[in-house]
This record gives structure tokens, sequence and C-alpha cells, in this order.
């Protein structure tokens, strides 16, 4: 029997058993992290990286692990709890297969995702890109994003450590296939 929550739900009752891996070079994309198990019967509680908690709802497998320890999963059934989600996966019937997997990454892949709308970008495009503040100098690369109360932040490893709010009043120009970032920033803040 699944946990009861009011809102949304899926099951995709038709899958069995896990489907094929995708091919290694498949781009992936970490869309959120079990926190915990829920319940008795091998469900998860998954917390989500996406504005939208459902989004995740809407894949029939995730990948779920760190680095070269991930596993492919069928999504059996999945559904909102408040800003959370809660998941059956195919293949984790108990609370300790459940409990092994917290703290593990939940990525779908790449390829599956809807394109970002015009100025909107997926966190995982920008890692990596140079960051050039308008004066032409290299503050360092992307290293990773991270959410405050107020907006996200670029967080820029280089000569120093900079955390640049991605906001239009010092976010310039996004150019992914010039893998760049122009920022109004200075180089000493």
């Amino acid at each position: 029997m699944a946990p009861s929550c009011p809102t949304r739900s899926r099951v995709w009752s038709s899958r069995t058993s896990p489907p094929p891996d995708l091919a290694e070079s498949e781009a992936w994309v970490v869309m959120g992290r079990v926190s915990a198990p829920f319940g008795v019967k091998g469900w998860v509680k998954v917390q989500p990286f996406s504005e939208d908690p459902g989004t995740l709802m809407d894949f029939e497998s995730w990948r779920v692990g760190r680095g070269e320890q991930q596993a492919q999963y069928a999504v059996e059934a999945v559904q909102d709890h408040g800003k959370s989600l809660v998941a059956k996966l195919v293949g984790i019937d108990d609370r300790d297969a459940a409990f092994a997997l917290r703290g593990q990454e939940v990525s779908v892949a790449k390829s599956a995702l809807p394109p970002p709308e015009e100025n909107e970008f997926y966190w995982s495009d920008l890692i990596g890109l140079t960051v050039m503040n308008r004066e032409g100098v290299e503050l360092g690369k992307v290293d990773s994003l991270m959410e405050s109360g107020a907006h996200d932040l670029l967080v820029v490893k280089g000569r120093r450590e900079h955390l640049i709010p991605f906001v239009a009043a010092f976010v310039g120009k996004v150019d992914l296939a010039g893998g760049t970032v122009e920022v109004d920033w200075g180089e000493d803040y």
C-alpha cells in the first residue's frame, strides 16, 4: 500500500524491472537527493532541487547514487509530499534498502529535459563556464550554484572565491557556446 498523500501522484505499474542503462556518454542532471526512507515498504523521501518539486514526477526512471556508484531505477510510483516527494523505486522493497539510498543524488537524462526558456539556464549548463568581468578580467570558473534567501548565487573559484548573485543587475551575457559568463563584479569583491 502506498503512503497516503493528498496531492499529485503518478504510478507506472507496467514497469516491473529497471530500464536498460543508457549509454555512459549520456549527460545526466542532478535533480534532487534522497533524504530518508519513508515507511517500511521501500519508499524513499526525495528533496527536489528544481523550482517545481513535481518536476521529477515526469520521469519514469532515475539514476541514483554519486560518482561512479550509480544505479538506474524504474520509478514504480511517486507522490507529491509538500516541498518534497515520496517515491517507490523498483527493486527497493524494504526500509533497509531505502535507508541505503539516503544522501544519494537523483539524476535524470539531460536529453529528457525540456529546453530552457530564453534567458533561463539549467544549473548544470553553467558549471565550468569562465567568468569574466566587464573590464575583461577573468574571475575564475563557475564551480557550483547555491540558493540563498533572495536569489541564486554563482560560486566562482579562481584566485579567490566569489559569490555572485545570479540576477540581471550583476550577470550580463551568458554564452553557453563560448563557455563564458559576463558579470558586473569587481576583482576584489
